[in-house]
């Protein structure tokens, strides 16, 4: 695996003009696939990334692209995980380690143009459909204390729920991606192309947006708050997101999805790879290959 060191710098007025970028591809829903080159030796390609995770008990890396969702292979190659290559949207690990998602069927699959909610109980082998089929496409998905939050980007709002199946309508926004405190159900932080905006009332309401302006978002622990700008600059906050430093630039440019285990391990997607740290985002691991092609 190939180690990269690097150095934070980043110029806001870019990065505004990227996340601007990045909504509106969110918001376009097209169908079309990035190019790149075959993977040599097995003629496999990942692209469009929607979403990374780890599963807890074994380690398993899972990316969640516009065509399926993918694990590396004992030869560090990607490999389809079951059979459907829908457009994964949004995508996290649920109870128990479920797999829950959100986006589009595959071209000729039979299914609502908007997936829903869906889940699968064996890592993604067999799916079964949830709730809002045909309604709503989720970008963004969290699961914690016990709770989906989703950002329902077909109707510009988030949404949650206790059980996967009955919703609660919130707030009315246009985010990119959604971060929820472990240590207090309330506090829900979203990216927008103006800053982050905060709710405290489990997103019901939501403050101004504040700088910086990022991309995506993960929180594994109270005082461990991550966050990735347009440009590729990562940034820890140990406040909830009032103050940050920054750690480092992750590799490739254009990440494409975030998530952190803990305070330390992280695994982030970017335009030509999936990294890993287990420093904070001071270096990176290369875990998988990616074309060069932008994600959401």
């Amino acid at each position: 695996m190939m180690k990269h060191r690097t150095a934070l710098s980043v110029s806001v007025s870019v990065s505004v003009t990227v996340l601007a970028l990045t909504l509106g591809a969110c918001s376009s829903g097209g169908d079309g696939d990035g190019g790149g080159d075959k993977d040599q030796a097995h003629g496999t390609t990942i692209s469009h990334i929607h979403g990374v995770a780890v599963d807890p008990a074994d380690g398993t890396l899972y990316v969640a692209t516009h065509d399926g969702i993918y694990t590396p292979d004992d030869k560090g190659a990607p490999e389809l995980v079951g059979e459907r290559k829908d457009d994964f949207m949004g995508f996290t690990l649920g109870k128990s380690g479920a797999f829950l998602a959100s986006g589009h069927p595959a071209p000729g699959r039979d299914a609502p143009s908007n997936l829903g909610l869906i889940e699968s109980t064996d890592k993604g082998r067999t799916w079964k459909d949830r709730s809002l089929g045909g309604e709503v496409d989720f970008h963004s998905l969290e699961y914690a204390h016990g709770t989906i939050y989703g950002y329902d980007s077909t109707n510009g709002l988030l949404r949650v729920s206790a059980d996967g199946e009955r919703w609660d309508s919130r707030a009315e926004l246009s985010a990119v991606d959604l971060a929820v405190s472990p240590a207090d159900p309330d506090t829900v932080l979203a990216t927008t192309e103006d800053g982050i905006v905060r709710s405290t009332d489990g997103g019901k309401s939501f403050a101004a947006a504040a700088q910086p302006v990022l991309a995506h978002l993960s929180w594994p622990r109270k005082d461990a708050l991550y966050g990735v700008d347009p440009a590729g600059a990562l940034s820890v906050s140990a406040d909830g997101g009032r103050t940050w430093t920054g750690r480092g630039t992750v590799p490739g440019g254009g990440p494409q999805a975030l998530t952190a285990l803990d305070g330390e391990r992280l695994v982030i997607a970017s335009q030509d790879g999936v990294y890993r740290s287990d420093d904070g985002g001071r270096t990176f691991d290369k875990q998988l290959s990616v074309s060069s092609a932008g994600g959401h």
